[in-house]
Formats: C-alpha cells, sequence, structure tokens
C-alpha cells in the first residue's frame, strides 16, 4: 500500500526513532508498503518517519540501470560501526522536501550493521551512491534532514518554499 509522505515542516519528521524490539509480520508489511511508496515517489530510500511512523527502519534501492536487477534492502535498527575518512560531495534531495536538491559532503564509504527482515543481524560496507543514501536515511531516524547541514539563509528558504508548497496542496484537497 502506498503511504502519504510527510511534507517538511513536520514535527514528526524531527523526532527521534525508536528501536524496533522484534522483526513481526507487522514490520514486515510496514517495509514492503515503504518499498512500495519509495518506487512509486519515485526514490532511492526512505525512511519511517516520513510515512508518520516514529520506528528506526529504513529501505533503499540506489540500483539505476534499467537492465539491472533491483536490489531493494531493509534495515530494522541500522547503525553506522564505522565511516571512512575520505569525504564525497553528492547532490542530495528527500521525497519529504520535494524539488529540492543541496550538495552534502559525507564520508565516502560507511559499514553499517542492520537486523534483516528475516531477524537476523547483517552487516555490509557502502560506498558511492549507496553509502550517501544510507546515511541519508539513518539521519531521518534521528531527527535530522539533508538540509540541516545547510547554512541558515538557505534552510530557511528552503522550508518557506515547503511551507507554501503544503498550504497549496491543502487549498486544492
Amino acid at each position: 500500500m502506498i503511504r502519504p509522505i510527510l511534507i517538511h515542516p513536520d514535527p514528526r519528521l524531527k523526532k527521534l526513532c525508536e528501536p524496533v524490539a522484534e522483526v513481526t509480520a507487522d514490520m514486515g508489511r510496514l517495509a514492503e508498503d515503504m518499498l512500495e511508496t519509495m518506487y512509486a515517489a519515485p526514490g532511492i530510500g526512505l525512511a519511517a518517519p516520513q510515512i508518520g511512523v516514529i520506528k528506526r527502519v529504513i529501505v533503499m534501492d540506489c540500483v539505476k540501470g534499467e537492465d539491472e536487477a533491483p536490489r531493494p534492502l531493509v534495515m530494522f535498527n541500522p547503525e553506522i560501526t564505522w565511516s571512512s575518512e575520505d569525504l564525497s560531495t553528492y547532490e542530495e534531495g528527500c521525497l519529504s522536501i520535494p524539488d529540492q536538491y543541496a550538495e552534502v559532503q559525507r564520508p565516502a564509504e560507511v559499514r553499517v550493521r542492520w537486523t534483516g527482515l528475516d531477524g537476523k543481524p547483517q552487516e555490509e560496507q557502502f560506498a558511492g551512491l549507496w553509502a550517501t543514501c544510507v546515511q541519508h536515511e539513518i539521519d531521518h531516524l534521528n531527527g535530522k534532514l539533508f538540509i540541516d547541514y545547510l547554512g541558515l539563509m538557505r534552510r530557511q528558504m528552503i522550508t518557506r518554499k515547503m511551507e507554501k508548497l503544503k498550504r497549496e496542496r491543502a487549498r486544492q484537497e
């Protein structure tokens, strides 16, 4: 089921998310909904708070080639266990901040540990777009948005645009 994506500013996007105690059937359905919502948007990552669920769950799939098989990842309680000293800069966007993009500098590689859909611990090292995406989504679980890396003026300008967008959408409903 495709779920509505919250638009910044929304207080739920700034909350620290609760750990998932157990990977249940309900958590599996949440992950399926999140993947369906992410693909429909379209996006390459989505965190549970973006659909109003304050739990430590993210989904991502950074495969871009049409001839490549999708690689959907579901992560419960993801945590970064190592970050490279090398940095990379990507132009980031966010489904909760539509049509706004900015360059953000982050570690070029990260190792992440999480619990999978099967309830078992997993760990993987990510580089490139995957590394940027997983860090961006984990930030969401900690109440942080990519615009929090920007200067105050730019952040305020984007926030005002989002407030205007929300007013326009409310009038159309």
